[in-house]
C-alpha cells in the first residue's frame, strides 16, 4: 500500500472523484487541512511516511526532504515549483513532476481583463452607479496603448496574441533568447519606460526576485499600470505600495503577492487604483480538469504503477 498527501488546495475539493481510482491503485491518501499552503514545519509532521505528494505551493525544503525516507515522487499541481528544492530532491532520487502550461488561457484571460477594467473603468463605474450616482468617467481602448511583457514564455506568448486582437502595440523582455518572438524584444529598461500596461509573466527564480523595485518603477510612466499574474515576489511589495502612493505609476492589478494570503491590514486593499483577487487567475473547471488527471498520472508514473 503506497501512502500518498494530497495538499493541493484545488484537488482536495475534488479528491472524492478519484477515491477508488486511487484504492485500485493500492494507494491510501491522507488529506491535510491546508489554508493556502503547507510551511516546511507541517511537511516534517506528515512526511516520514509518505511514498508521494500532490502538492500546491507547499515548502519541500532540503529539510523536508531529508525527512521524506520513503518519498518517490513530488507532483507539483500546476507549474511553478519555486517552493520545491527541486536539484536536491532528485539527488535523492526523487521524481519531480508538474504540469507545464497548464493554466496558459485562464490567466492570458485574466491579464486581458485587467487591462480591460483600466481601460473601460468598469470597477469604478460600477461603483459609482451602485452609489446612486449618473457620472460618466473617461476612459481609452487598448487599441491606444503599448503592453510591456516580462517574461515571453507560454503565458505571455499568449498574452501577446489576445493583446494584438485589440490592436495593442506589444515589447517584450526575457532572459532567455525567444524563438520566433510574438512581439518586438527590447531591454527591461526600454519595456519599463514605453509601456503604458506591464505585465509580468515570468518565473520566479534567483533572477527575478524582487525584478521590479523602486528603482524600476520609476523607470515607469506616471500613467502606467502594473499587472502581475506570476508569482509575488517578483514584486518588491513595499516598493510598489510606496510608487502607488506617490503616484509614480498609476496603478495595478495584482492576483499573487510576496505574502500569501494577503494580510488584511495591507494597504493594497484600501487602494481605488488597485484591482486585487487571491492567486486565483488559474479559475477554470476545463483545465483544472486537465491538471487533475495529469497529476494522477505522473504520480502513477512516479510509483512506477
Amino acid at each position: 500500500m503506497y501512502k500518498v498527501i494530497i495538499s493541493a488546495p484545488y484537488m482536495q475539493k475534488e479528491i472524492d472523484r478519484f477515491i477508488e481510482e486511487l484504492k485500485n491503485k493500492n494507494i491510501d491518501i491522507f488529506i491535510p487541512e491546508v489554508k493556502e499552503r503547507l510551511e516546511e514545519y507541517d511537511l516534517l509532521k506528515i512526511i516520514e511516511n509518505a511514498h508521494g505528494i500532490i502538492c500546491g505551493d507547499d515548502r519541500i525544503t532540503e529539510k523536508v526532504i531529508d525527512k521524506a525516507k520513503k518519498l518517490k515522487v513530488i507532483v507539483k499541481w500546476g507549474t511553478g515549483i519555486d517552493s520545491i528544492n527541486k536539484e536536491y530532491a532528485e539527488s535523492k532520487g526523487i521524481k519531480v513532476f508538474n504540469t507545464p502550461n497548464a493554466f496558459t488561457e485562464p490567466v492570458s484571460d485574466t491579464v486581458i481583463g485587467f487591462m480591460l477594467c483600466f481601460a473601460r473603468n468598469i470597477i469604478n463605474s460600477d461603483k459609482i452607479m451602485k452609489q446612486g450616482k449618473w457620472e460618466k468617467i473617461k476612459g481609452f481602448t487598448l487599441q491606444e496603448k503599448t503592453l510591456g511583457i516580462i517574461g515571453v514564455g507560454n503565458i505571455g506568448r499568449r498574452v501577446a496574441e489576445k493583446a494584438k486582437v485589440f490592436g495593442m502595440k506589444i515589447i517584450g523582455n526575457d532572459i532567455k533568447k525567444i524563438e520566433d518572438p510574438p512581439c518586438k524584444m527590447v531591454s527591461l529598461n526600454e519595456l519599463l519606460e514605453q509601456a503604458d500596461f506591464v505585465s509580468i509573466n515570468c518565473d520566479l527564480n534567483e533572477t527575478s526576485y524582487h525584478l521590479i523595485n523602486i528603482e524600476k518603477l520609476n523607470l515607469m510612466k506616471k500613467d502606467a499600470i502594473i499587472i502581475n499574474t506570476a508569482r509575488g515576489p517578483i514584486i518588491k511589495e513595499e516598493d510598489l505600495i510606496l510608487a502607488l502612493k506617490n503616484k509614480i505609476i498609476a496603478g495595478a492589478a495584482l492576483d499573487v503577492f510576496e505574502y500569501e494570503p494577503l494580510p488584511e491590514d495591507s494597504p493594497l486593499r484600501k487602494m481605488d487604483n488597485v484591482i486585487l483577487s487571491p492567486h486565483n487567475s488559474n479559475s477554470s473547471k476545463l483545465f483544472w480538469d486537465k491538471v487533475h488527471r495529469n497529476s494522477l498520472n505522473m504520480l502513477y508514473k512516479g510509483l512506477g504503477l
